[in-house]
């Protein structure tokens, strides 16, 4: 009998444990750093009630800090694990560990060279982290750890867990120039043993240093759905680019040829920070176990997003976190995280 191929799951499917890395004054966090380890501390708390929590820390005196403020926000203690680790960043859904599994016991951890998102920032200690997290002993002694020599984020893909993959061609030509969208694609099939690429070439955010990473602008949900971050404010700057986005995504069909459910989500006001806008999409939720943790910016929006994201995911929870500080480094909570499916962690 032919073993199941291994595949990359949905993050709607079990998981194991949600990565992070906790914020502290060596990041480019010290210029807010109370207020981003405020929204790092509420978001680590809502996922220890659903699962656990694995918070990288550089030592233990930061790890015993984060704990006090973790049990100071309610966090259950005991789903969270701390692990002393080097890392550059906090952004964890681009340095963290992509992982492959067949349903059963075969797990392959693929380690994509990271590059600082095409070079703008320092990134080698991020570079070395999965295989830094692998001799620390947080994943089953026979999950398979794969090198891959070619750059990509964990932010910069999308799959439904049947074989296709969602990204976009503005982050990945930035990535490789000098390859084609074949090339890439080819790429793309072979690493993750994938059935398909779905391309969008429109979309963007102000203040997104990612190059349009597609967990800013689109995400796969259950039973063929695509949510999606749109604007329906025709005079902001956004809105041409992102209603050219939508109409892409209406074009998109399933494995089976039919139209996507469509779930748009409501633009927040612009947020700004000494004259730059700040990427707040809605779009930038995690999945996790029994629940959705949704971005809160402190808008109007807040609510109708949230509405929006239950309706697209239902039977979970829908959990708001606050993450108006994130958004001052390009981010929101699923750039902060990378979950792990259901049995790839040593006992």
């Amino acid at each position: 009998m032919n073993k199941p191929r291994v595949r990359l799951p949905a993050e709607w499917e079990p998981q194991a444990a949600v990565l992070l890395a906790w914020p502290h004054a060596g990041t480019d966090w010290a210029a807010r750093l109370d207020s981003v380890e405020a929204s790092c501390a509420a978001l680590v708390a809502a996922i220890s009630h659903f699962e656990p929590a694995i918070v990288c820390v550089p030592d233990a005196e930061i790890g015993a800090h984060a704990a006090n403020l973790l049990r100071e926000t309610g966090a259950d203690l005991t789903r969270v694990r701390f692990l002393d680790i080097p890392y550059d960043d906090t952004w964890l859904r681009d340095s963290g560990p992509i992982t492959l599994h067949d349903g059963g016991s075969r797990f392959v951890l693929l380690d994509f060279r990271f590059t600082g998102w095409g070079g703008k920032y320092e990134g080698s200690r991020d570079d070395a982290l999965i295989a830094g997290l692998i001799e620390r002993g947080l994943f089953r002694r026979d999950a398979r750890h794969q090198r891959v020599d070619w750059a990509l984020e964990g932010g910069a893909i999308e799959t439904d867990g049947r074989g296709t993959l969602l990204t976009t061609w503005r982050c990945l030509h930035q990535r490789h120039p000098e390859q084609s969208r074949t090339g890439i694609e080819r790429a793309l099939l072979d690493a993750f043993a994938a059935q398909r690429v779905l391309w969008l070439d429109r979309g963007g955010l102000l203040g997104d240093d990612t190059d349009a990473h597609i967990d800013t602008l689109a995400r796969f949900a259950p039973d063929n759905a695509i949510v999606y971050q749109a604007c329906s404010d025709p005079d902001d700057p956004q809105h041409a680019e992102l209603a050219a986005m939508q109409r892409e995504i209406e074009a998109l069909r399933t494995l089976e040829g039919h139209p996507y459910r469509l779930f748009p989500l409501p633009w927040a006001r612009p947020i700004m920070d000494a004259g730059r806008r700040l990427a707040a999409s809605y779009a930038n939720y995690l999945i996790v176990n029994g629940a959705v943790l949704v971005p809160a910016y402190g808008d109007e929006a807040d609510a109708a997003a949230a509405g929006t994201i239950a309706r697209a995911h239902p039977g979970r929870k829908v959990v708001p976190v606050p993450c108006r500080p994130l958004i001052w480094q390009n981010g929101s909570l699923h750039c902060m995280t990378m979950q792990l499916p259901d049995g790839v962690m040593a006992a």
